[in-house]
Formats: structure tokens, C-alpha cells, sequence
């Protein structure tokens, strides 16, 4: 079995796709943090608006993705709105396909 670490976590989780944007969650920088401990896995994320109509088809996407990394028996996923989402939290290549670099 694989350790459970958090890139294998934040990799698990590109498989969560922003259905308005049509992009993972994990390069629009909506992942603020991945705790482990043996083998739970919290996460805190937000959204990109308070507002966003796809909160619980994330959470929920999110939270069934790290239930089927190996290892993992218990998630949460904790969605947060501080600090507020900002483009500049996208990594290069998400900023270069949403034409922001």
C-alpha cells in the first residue's frame, strides 16, 4: 500500500472538476490545506464565490475522491470562505489557460 501523503491527496484531487469553469480544483487553487492523520484526511477548500452554485457537487466530489485513494477510511472536506478566493491563487497553468499570465 502506498503512504498517503499530500501530493498523493492533491493529485487524487485534480480528478474534481469546477463544473462552471471546466477545471480541477486543485490547479484553480480552491485547496487550502490537507491534514493526515493515519488514515482520516481533512480538507479545507473554498470557492471561487461565495455564492457558487456547485458548493455541495464539489464538496461532495471531493470527499468521494479521497475515499477511494487507497488507505484512506475517513474524510472531510471543510469548505471556508477567509480568505476569499482570488485568481492569483491558481497555479501557472490554470492562470495560462484562463489567459491571466
Amino acid at each position: 500500500m502506498r503512504e498517503i501523503t499530500q501530493d498523493v491527496v492533491k493529485e487524487a484531487l485534480k480528478d474534481v472538476i469546477d463544473p462552471e469553469l471546466g477545471y480541477n480544483i486543485v490547479d484553480l487553487g480552491l485547496i487550502y490545506g490537507v491534514t493526515i492523520r493515519g488514515v482520516h484526511v481533512d480538507v479545507v477548500m473554498t470557492m471561487t464565490t461565495p455564492g457558487c452554485p456547485a458548493t455541495n457537487y464539489i464538496q461532495e466530489g471531493a470527499h468521494e475522491r479521497l475515499l477511494s485513494i487507497e488507505g484512506v477510511k475517513d474524510a472531510a472536506v471543510n469548505v471556508v470562505w477567509s480568505p476569499p478566493w482570488e485568481p492569483a491563487m491558481m497555479s501557472e497553468d490554470a492562470k495560462r489557460y484562463f489567459g491571466f499570465a
